[in-house]
């Protein structure tokens, strides 16, 4: 799925699902729950290794 896509499934800019990625921002609980929301996977699934 494109940065593009993911922003506008879960409701955020694209330029900060890049930001995320590059480890340039650090999301919240929130962001992160819409994130997992729009790719369809739990919360736990995106931080469970951090």
């Amino acid at each position: 799925m494109s940065q593009e896509k993911l922003a506008e499934k879960a409701g955020v800019h694209r330029n900060y699902i890049g930001e995320i990625e590059r480890a340039e921002k650090k999301a919240t609980l929130e962001t992160l729950a819409k994130i997992a929301n729009a790719l369809g996977a739990r919360l736990r699934d995106l931080v469970d290794e951090v």
